[in-house]
């Protein structure tokens, strides 16, 4: 399976790849390496001639997942998907959502510096995470693949080095909160983390 129904909690997932059918236990390390490889790439600027398009997405969605699975990676869902308590969009609407984000992410970013005011870089970036992650526009791996596409904004403005997932249980509780909060174009709770993430990495860009 890949997408689909969020399974019910402590079960586990199984998805059909290249080298087998495998458990989400044993894809984590493969996926982990290629997002840090990709990772890497953005970081080094492999992909800063490139316009903020789908085919962006696509290409990270392709680079993260390509090995392990060709017949739909970097694709465009085609099936309805549920996550958590959240429906994303049909698979009708993914290409023309995508099309919409994409422009709204470029007009958004058009005049935005690392020094400009924080409430609206931070709203922004808000909306980058949230509604990626709303539309929900591939069958499996979409938080990975947005945290891709987060570096890469990241990076072209020329922020701190941010830590894009929660690290403690209560973090990832507001986290989770902030995306249904997302779900329904409210970005200020997803803002919030946004500032603490700029924050935190700020300090840590710092020396000693």
């Amino acid at each position: 399976m890949a997408g689909g129904t969020t399974p019910p909690h402590g079960a586990t997932r199984f998805i059909e790849t290249a080298h087998g059918v495998l458990s989400y236990a044993q894809l984590a390390p493969l996926l982990a390496e290629r997002v840090l490889a990709v990772e890497r790439a953005i970081v080094e600027g492999a992909f800063s001639a490139h316009p903020l398009t789908p085919q962006l997405v696509c290409a990270f969605h392709q680079r993260l997942c390509g090995e392990l699975v060709p017949d739909w990676a970097g694709r465009w869902r085609t099936v309805e998907v549920h996550v958590g308590e959240h429906t994303p969009p049909p698979p009708f609407r993914v290409a023309s959502l995508m099309r919409d984000y994409a422009a709204d992410i470029n007009s958004r970013l058009s005049s935005v510096t690392a020094g400009q005011d924080a409430d609206l870089l931070t709203e922004h970036l808000a909306f980058a995470e949230g509604r990626l992650l709303s539309i929900h526009p591939f069958p499996d791996f979409n938080g990975r693949v947005t945290r891709l596409w987060l570096r890469e904004l990241v990076t072209r403005l020329e922020l701190p080095n941010v830590a894009l997932v929660p690290t403690s249980p209560d973090e990832t509780v507001e986290y989770l909160a902030a995306l249904r909060a997302a779900d329904a174009s409210r970005w200020e709770p997803l803002r919030q983390i946004w500032l603490r993430r700029l924050e935190s990495g700020l300090n840590e860009s710092l020396p000693a």
